[in-house]
């Protein structure tokens, strides 16, 4: 079993990944997510804010893996006022609910920020 890389923080700012329709953003994400978890390339922190926090909600297609990621030691940490504004704070799934500081403290940490 592999230990998350201390050094990498990823954020998800998309209810999916890349600029494309909707459908081909899910299964991006998706696909990213599962390699991520397979293959135990753990980051320290994922890093969910703007549309991003719909990933981590009931409905999300990324849940299980998700949830797979954070028992392995990823730390996922989601935006309060992001999941406020969308009013999903009630629907979380996994992770802690933080705020901005605590992703601008990941980021801090991290010796590499990956967005997607």
């Amino acid at each position: 079993m592999s230990v998350p890389d201390s050094e990498t923080v990823l954020l998800i700012t998309r209810y999916g990944m890349g600029d494309a329709e909707p459908e081909l953003q899910q299964k991006l994400i998706t696909t990213y997510f599962k390699l991520l978890d397979e293959n135990n390339t753990l980051p320290a922190a994922i890093c969910f804010y703007a549309n991003g926090v719909r990933l981590v909600v009931s409905g999300s297609p990324v849940l299980d893996t998700l949830k797979s990621l954070e028992s392995k030691g990823v730390r996922l940490i989601l935006c309060s006022t992001c999941l406020n504004y969308y009013n999903l704070a009630d629907q979380v799934q996994v992770s802690i609910v933080g705020g901005m500081t605590d992703i601008l403290e990941a980021q801090r940490r991290a010796g590499k920020v990956i967005s997607l």
